[in-house]
């Protein structure tokens, strides 16, 4: 696996097209992508669907109008059942992915590796109540099920693209502004127009190359791109203040055993030792 840091910087492009009432994203992942894969050993589909879902989240993160968190979580009841990113207004991205059989086929799509599945977005901010929505995730794309997820909860006309293949990924998001009212030539415009972006472009020029390809005749205000990163948030603190959940006796029990409770974060893979003594401090 190609080391992250060999990669140029993460970003997210916001625009908007004027007198056109229709906004625009682009988000080019790399180094972040590498950093969430790292040591985990997922089978090529599975990092591909980790990669569209973590393109999806970067671009929901940019759509979010509070401080906060976005969770992008599908289950199902196929060979992967549980897949999970979730990101921050700050665009600090981590994900996971949980199987309960291999996964031979490399082709294997949505609903090949998740079976009949639920994607269950969360918002949570930093101040004011959380929200949650469900849509049926079984069939079709990640890019689908999200677009179902905004004509449902928001009834607004969007369209996502999302790529990946297991060192990039990248996504594209176009989406009606709530004042545009019922007429879509202009979405359907550009919606045509970006359709022809491929995704090895996508993964390989730089952001405002490809808007400048797709967008040269429309007028497109662009706004100061933004850093995304993999951030797992997790720490020695944070695992030890999660042992008091564990009862004396069971911690005991370990330590006569191994010397040491050993906690690996299910995210980054980072390993936090806890001896007699650290446990006594606590």
């Amino acid at each position: 696996m190609t080391k992250a840091s060999h990669y140029p910087m993460d970003q997210l492009h916001r625009y908007t097209f004027v007198e056109q009432d229709v906004r625009g994203e682009l988000v080019q992942l790399s180094s972040s992508y590498q950093r969430m894969l790292q040591g985990h050993q997922y089978p090529a589909p599975v990092q591909r669907l980790l990669g569209e879902l973590m393109a999806a989240t970067a671009l929901l993160c940019a759509t979010l109008k509070f401080e906060g968190h976005i969770n992008l979580q599908l289950q199902g009841d196929g060979p992967v059942n549980f897949i999970a990113v979730n990101g921050s207004h700050h665009q600090d991205l981590r994900g996971i992915a949980r199987l309960r059989q291999d996964v031979a086929d490399i082709e294997a799509g949505l609903t090949e590796l998740l079976g009949k599945a639920l994607l269950v977005i969360t918002l949570t901010p930093e101040r004011g109540e959380r929200y949650q929505g469900v849509v049926d995730a079984s069939g079709g794309s990640i890019a689908e099920v999200v677009q179902n997820y905004f004509l449902q909860s928001e009834q607004l006309q969007t369209r996502l693209w999302l790529h990946a293949d297991g060192e990039h990924a990248a996504g594209m998001l176009l989406q009606v502004m709530p004042a545009s009212g019922q007429d879509l030539a202009a979405f359907e415009h550009l919606e045509h127009l970006t359709e022809t972006m491929t995704a090895a472009e996508l993964f390989t020029l730089p952001g405002e190359e490809v808007l400048l390809r797709l967008y040269h005749q429309e007028q497109v205000e662009l706004y100061p791109a933004q850093q995304v990163r993999f951030h797992c948030g997790c720490s020695r603190e944070r695992t030890m203040s999660a042992l008091t959940s564990v009862q004396p006796e069971e911690l005991r029990d370990i330590l006569r055993e191994d010397g040491a409770v050993v906690m690996t974060c299910e995210y980054c893979l980072t390993e936090y030792r806890f001896t007699e003594a650290d446990l006594l401090e606590s």
